[in-house]
């Protein structure tokens, strides 16, 4: 009777029932940032899932799009994963969230849900890393449950470009002719007139409900407010979307996060956190 008693408390354990199989071949283990990671390579990149001690149930998950190691403790994926998250990193490099990007990001997605994550992971943009997340999201609204974006770029005319319409930041014109090429536009005119843009392209996710937390820095001089975070919580907010936006007075691009990212934690916890209905895998 004990013995059934013992199996009966062990099965009823979320950590313990559903564990995902991160069985990766030549795969290695290691520590991040306390916790337990499982490192190795998908379609010839480099890959990693970090696992906590014990897993929520349904095996919620997020997902640093670039930048994994920029600003960490203040940026919630520790915590997170203390809180009982996975948490993974896929290297597609600098591509600003451009089509071939996201492919290899779909195929990833669909392989850590096959092995037993979550069908909806909280994504996390830092700096550039806002065009791969809302660019993904975008794609995909039925896939993601939670978006947080740091001094996040929300539109390529700001950030590499350095031309939009308020022109208050700097832009980098190397990143210009990388972002141009790797999406195919011909010229500046061409990138220009691209309607893909975050701002552009929050309705498919505020209809999916996805839930949006943004930090930005009020000096972000590299990354203007003004030009993209605020712009996507005005416009969210008219769309009905659920929004956060927590404001640093003074404050540029740099450092991310929160001296305390609680604030940020309990949000994708709140949002993504939960066990969700499976989605579809990308065509």
């Amino acid at each position: 009777m004990r013995l059934a008693a013992a199996v009966l408390a062990l099965a009823a354990l979320p950590a313990l029932a559903g564990s995902p199989d991160l069985s990766f071949p030549d795969a290695t283990r290691d520590q991040w940032h306390g916790h337990e990671r499982h490192r190795f390579r998908f379609e010839g990149a480099d890959a990693w899932v970090v696992v906590p001690e014990r897993a929520l149930s349904g095996n919620p998950w997020s997902w640093c799009l670039i930048f994994p190691d920029a600003f960490t403790e203040r940026c919630a994926a520790p915590q997170l994963v203390s809180r009982g998250f996975h948490h993974a990193f896929l290297d597609v490099g600098n591509t600003f969230g451009a089509p071939a990007a996201l492919a290899r990001l779909g195929r990833f997605h669909d392989e850590l849900v096959r092995r037993g994550l979550a069908p909806k992971p909280a994504l996390i943009g830092i700096s550039r890393g806002g065009l791969f997340a809302h660019r993904y999201a975008a794609e995909h609204p039925e896939r993601v449950a939670a978006i947080y974006g740091d001094a996040a770029v929300c539109d390529a005319r700001s950030w590499p470009g350095g031309r939009a319409v308020g022109r208050a930041g700097k832009g980098s014109p190397a990143d210009w002719l990388s972002f141009k090429r790797l999406y195919g536009f011909p010229d500046d005119a061409a990138a220009l007139a691209w309607t893909g843009n975050p701002v552009d392209t929050l309705a498919p996710l505020a209809a999916a409900g996805v839930a949006l937390i943004h930090v930005v820095g009020d000096a972000d001089d590299v990354v203007p407010p003004a030009e993209n975070g605020l712009v996507v919580a005005e416009r969210y907010t008219a769309l009905g979307g659920t929004i956060e936006l927590i404001r640093k007075p003074g404050v540029g691009h740099h450092p991310h996060g929160l001296d305390d990212p609680a604030p940020i934690v309990e949000f994708l916890v709140r949002h993504a956190g939960a066990p969700a209905a499976a989605a579809p895998p990308a065509p």
